[in-house]
């Protein structure tokens, strides 16, 4: 399933006692419609106030639950039947079966964000706020961009992201760019292999203080070398971060990125090679 949502009233993708969370609402109206419990496994958990347009989950589900007459089994009906039934800031917006091989979580290549940042003096647009950060001082793309591009490769982003137990910081960030809208916001794009907790807002954060003139860009280039994370790094506010799509390979190739996705990075692939450098 692919999915999109307003994350401003959520409490952030995964469940939690007592919030209201984006994975809750979806797996109750999806467990009503098929009259089976359902579990989603997703793409990318997004944090509270975070966005998205392009998030792509999976479930099992029994086949006698796909042959009401109102889905005949047909999954992609299942768009107009959620559609009647979700709150209006979040929606499911395309259904296929797939293979057991597949997995919205391991199987993916890349994850690409949209950040969008406001300096004017008033702050954000009001009609667009929701969607838009603001920041208090103005910030020079050029000098943004050139921060954005020092930390592209594969590298150990210790200093962007909070510790999680057993998790790896090393990650492959494959795009990391920043341009002018014609509103005059400032909107980044940013794709990687996968990201750890914190990570893309704090990457923002970074690179804005660069671009704002408060930090110069070997300051930037230097967190690379940091091995937990750096309280002078601002995390950048959640609701200017939107999930705009998910890549994946081929289905013939489903089963070997998952498996491949699943070993955990060590700092060796670090070594001898021109992106970690």
């Amino acid at each position: 399933m692919r999915i999109g949502y307003d994350g401003t009233d959520f409490s952030g993708w995964a469940t939690q006692p007592g919030r209201r969370t984006v994975q809750e609402t979806i797996e109750t109206t999806l467990s009503t419609v098929l009259r089976s419990p359902v579990r989603l496994t997703v793409a990318g958990r997004t944090d509270a106030g975070v966005h998205a347009s392009g998030q792509v989950v999976h479930c099992d589900v029994p086949v006698d639950s796909l042959q009401s007459r109102s889905i005949d089994g047909d999954p992609s009906r299942l768009v107009r039947r959620l559609a009647k039934m979700l709150p209006d800031d979040v929606r499911v917006k395309a259904v296929e079966q797939v293979s057991t091989d597949f997995d919205a979580r391991f199987a993916a290549l890349a994850r690409t964000y949209e950040y969008r940042l406001a300096d004017a003096l008033w702050g954000a647009e009001p009609t667009s706020a929701r969607m838009t950060a603001d920041w208090p001082r103005h910030l020079d793309v050029d000098l943004m961009n050139a921060a954005s591009a020092s930390l592209v490769g594969l590298n150990d982003f210790a200093a962007f992201c909070r510790f999680r137990e057993g998790s790896t910081t090393i990650r492959e960030l494959q795009e990391f760019s920043w341009r002018r809208d014609d509103a005059g916001v400032l909107v980044a794009r940013v794709r990687a292999d996968a990201f750890c907790w914190s990570m893309v807002r704090s990457l923002v954060g970074a690179v804005a203080v660069v671009g704002d003139g408060r930090r110069d860009l070997d300051w930037c280039v230097g967190l690379l070398a940091e091995r937990e994370r750096s309280a002078q790094v601002p995390v950048a506010q959640a609701r200017g971060l939107c999930l705009m799509r998910v890549d994946y390979p081929p289905e013939s190739e489903w089963a070997a990125r998952s498996a491949l996705t699943r070993d955990v990075r060590d700092e060796s692939e670090l070594r001898g090679g021109c992106c970690g450098d």
